[in-house]
């Protein structure tokens, strides 16, 4: 099953980030529904795996945690190849982080190396971009160059991802309260 553990987002930061997504008229904008912040991708895991780290995941206490978005970015360098609203890299935000990989090697999964840039995905761009839209995405960033948001994540999750042609649909598995 492929799966991840995520932050989902209260609903004030989702009708935020709904109304950023309005302005853009390039790309595959992500549903609201899938909108959320990954702390551990796991991509496909046994079943008996993913129960051991519910197990894991469940044994993490942690304080309700301060988001700060902190403006618009895009990943992929000149052709860029998704949008996104980047959350600044708290030390809370780090150490949960750090909580659930660890969570994850002790059910026995290996994680891929990678710097945690801490981001809400709101669209993703095709390999080859039509004419002009590169300009319409610099135009829509500069347009959005103010934006922030504060919010509170209350709990994190695990999700499964499910690959379909029109997008990934993410399916909650289990929730893990942060208290405040």
């Amino acid at each position: 099953m492929r799966a991840f553990v995520g932050l989902p987002l209260p609903d004030a930061a989702l009708d935020a980030l709904e109304r950023v997504q309005e302005g853009l008229a390039a790309g595959r904008q992500v549903p609201p529904e899938n909108l959320h912040l990954t702390l551990a991708f796991l991509d496909d895991q046994p079943e008996p795996v993913l129960e051991t780290l519910h197990q894991e995941l469940a044994g993490i206490r942690a304080p309700a945690l301060k988001l700060h978005f902190t403006g618009l970015e895009t990943f992929g360098g000149k052709l860029p190849r998704l949008l996104a609203a980047a959350v600044r890299k708290t030390p809370e935000l780090s150490h949960l982080r750090h909580r659930v990989r660890s969570a994850c090697r002790s059910a026995g999964i290996e994680l891929a190396r990678e710097r945690f840039r801490p981001h809400v995905t709101l669209a993703r761009f095709p390999r080859h971009l039509e004419a002009g839209q590169v300009e319409k995405i610099a135009r829509f960033l500069a347009a959005a160059a103010g934006f922030r948001l504060d919010a509170e994540a209350d709990c994190f999750a695990l999700y499964q991802s499910t690959l379909a042609p029109e997008g990934a649909r993410y399916d909650l598995l289990a929730g893990y309260p942060l208290e405040g």
